[in-house]
Parts: structure tokens; sequence; C-alpha cells
């Protein structure tokens, strides 16, 4: 008869087996991003839509048979936080690539320390449009740039006779982008930026910005703010009797402003659309999202979190195209993604020091806070 701490042994040992079976039957991927703070809405929205695609993936036995583990660090968005959270995760969960870290600063910042060349480790759906994130290796972003947008919003505004135009930006590498921008796009296209105000990152004191922007009497306004703060200056400055057209970036989240304001005090707000809208159902992309989104109860999925759905539905395809699980091999095969469609939505990383997309649209919330296209 067998004795029992001969069979106590096979059972841990077994169990070690089982275990290791376990963690080799897992992929991990990591995202670095706000969780808390100001940015907060945004970080959980890019995470539940990513989130969202990879549960599903999961559900009909993940790729090539491995599970996808989704591990998550809070970065408050402080970019020194961002660089050392994305090292302390990469040496201690090795993904086989990062997701969603939001911020202009915060991307910058891993950019200038080297950690994703270093690691060759590829960070997906970056959150920024930036010019400086664009050309910076390692990070492909899903959307067009700050610049590709402001663009095309400075034109379709001379084009309605617009010429007088306010700026409020954010001042930091986001608010720099977004300013630089306007500032070309509204010479080439004979506007006038009779204002320019800032307001501190991570901050919503718009206080200064909305008396600047009240004095200058701008026919229309372009938010080059994250949502918090867009909010917060739109609040304002109706309560202090401005008329001006709000005109937002595409990184605001709407489903949030109009929560915060109500339809009411949302109703003309333009934006810029640089993603697929929910309304879209002629997308395949749409469709899937808002099929499993009927299906979760996650409370963080918004209008923005189709971004992160995008960018995990990105990575999902270079892992099933990459030759082996590594960083750099995962890495390579996004770098070589050209024309993937990825449901009526279509990206290039081809070309280096450019986003994967160059689409741009606006939409304005309607009566009864319906997206107007």
């Amino acid at each position: 008869m067998m004795s029992t701490s001969w069979v106590a042994r096979g059972c841990v040992a077994l169990a070690m087996v089982m275990w290791g079976a376990l963690v080799q039957a897992q992929v991990v991927v990591g995202q670095v991003a706000p969780f808390s703070g100001p940015q907060a809405v945004t970080g959980r929205a890019i995470h539940a839509g990513a989130k969202l695609y990879f549960d599903a993936v999961n559900a009909r036995g993940g790729v090539k048979g491995q599970r996808i583990r989704f591990v998550t660090r809070d970065d408050a968005q402080k970019a020194d936080e961002t660089v050392r959270l994305v090292k302390a995760m990469i040496a201690e969960d090795a993904p086989v690539a990062l997701l969603g870290t939001v911020g202009t600063t915060n991307l910058e910042a891993l950019s200038k320390d080297g950690v994703l060349v270093r690691s060759r480790t590829a960070m997906v759906g970056g959150v920024s449009g930036a010019a400086s994130v664009a050309q910076a290796p390692n990070i492909f972003v899903v959307k067009a740039s700050y610049h590709d947008e402001i663009g095309r919003l400075f034109r379709q505004l001379s084009q309605v006779g617009v010429t007088r135009v306010g700026l409020l930006y954010q001042d930091d590498g986001l608010g720099q982008d977004v300013r630089a921008g306007a500032q070309a796009a509204a010479q080439a296209h004979g506007i006038s930026l009779v204002a320019q105000a800032p307001y501190a990152r991570n901050t919503t004191e718009v206080t200064a910005a909305v008396t600047q922007l009240m004095q200058a009497q701008p026919q229309a306004i372009f938010l080059g703010a994250t949502t918090a703060a867009a909010i917060e200056f739109v609040r304002r400055y109706g309560e202090a009797g401005g008329q001006a057209t709000m005109y937002g970036m595409s990184i605001i989240d709407t489903d949030a402003l109009l929560k915060a304001l109500g339809p009411d005090r949302a109703r003309g707000y333009a934006f810029s659309v640089v993603l697929p809208l929910l309304n879209r159902q002629d997308r395949a992309v749409v469709r899937e999202y808002l099929a499993l989104r009927e299906q979760s109860k996650d409370p963080d999925l918004t209008a923005r979190s189709i971004e992160g759905f995008i960018a995990a539905k990105v990575l999902v395809h270079a892992l099933e195209r990459a030759p082996r699980w590594t960083p750099e091999a995962v890495s390579a095969t996004l770098s070589s993604l050209r024309s993937l469609d990825v449901g009526g939505y279509v990206l290039d990383f081809s070309q280096q020091g450019r986003t994967g997309s160059r689409y741009v649209d606006f939409a304005m919330i309607g009566s009864g806070g319906r997206l107007v296209q």
C-alpha cells in the first residue's frame, strides 16, 4: 500500500504540473493608465473596451488555445509613475505587449526613457494623437493625429465663415502639440486665434481661461482639453453667459460630458470624430462592440471605450500572426500590419512616424442628447 507521504508528494507534484500548465496557457497584456485622478474616466473607459474584447476572445478559447491575462497598474496620469510602473510590470509580469497608456506627456516620458525600445515591447493604442507620440518607436496609435483633426476642423470653420476662434489648451505636451497645430491650421485657413488660454495639467482649474475667452468674444472655441477640464469649462463658460460654439477634441468623452451637463446644456456641442461612432451600425466593429456591450455590466464602458476595443482587436490580430510570443516578435508583427480592416475601420502601421489612421469626421449633440453626424 502506498504511504500517506507518497500520496501527499504525488498530489503536490500533480498540483505543480497543473499550475505550470495554467501559467503556460496564458499570455499577458499590460496596461498602465490613470484609474484614479482627473483622467480616471479615460483610463477606465479604455480598459473597459479592451477587456470587453479580451473577455470575448477568452470565452471562445483564447488565442491559439491560450487565454489573455490583462494586468493593470494605476499611474494617476503622473508621468514619472507611468515610467516606474511600466518598468515594474515588464519585470514582474513579462507582458508580450502593453496597451492603452493615457496622455501625451506620459507616452513622451516612456519614449524619452527608452524602456519600450530596450525591452522591445509594443505599446498598442497609446491614447494620444500628438506628433511626438506618433513618431516614437514601439508606440502604435489607432486613430488620426491631433494635427489631422485640427486641420480638418479649421478648414470646415473657414468654409462656414468663422474667422475668430478661441483656444483652450492643457499646459503640457498635449496642449503644446494642439496649440502648434491650431496656430498652423489657423494661418493656413485665414482664421484669427483671438485668445489662447491654458489651464494646468491634471486639474480642472479653468477660471482664468473662462475669463480670458469671455473677454476675447470668439465665434467658436476649440477645446484642446481632457474630459474633466472640458466639462468644467463648458459649464463655467455657459454660466458666465458665453455664446461661442464649442468644438471639442476627440479625446473628450462625450458620454461623460452629456451625463454631467444634461442634454439641454450639452446641445450644440460639436466634436471631432476619429473613431467609429456607436450610431454607425453599418460598421462591423460597431455592431460587434454593441453586441458584446449588451452582455456586459461594466459601468466604465463609454463612448471612449471603442478605442480600447479596437486596440485590443489589433493586438489579438498581431498575436495570431506573430511567429512566436515574445515582445520583439509581437512588435515586429505590429509594424508590418498594412490595410488591417478590423470591421469597417482600416489601420496601417507600416508607415513610420504616422498614426495608424487618418480618418476624421465631425458630430454634434442634438436635441435630447442625440448624436448628429
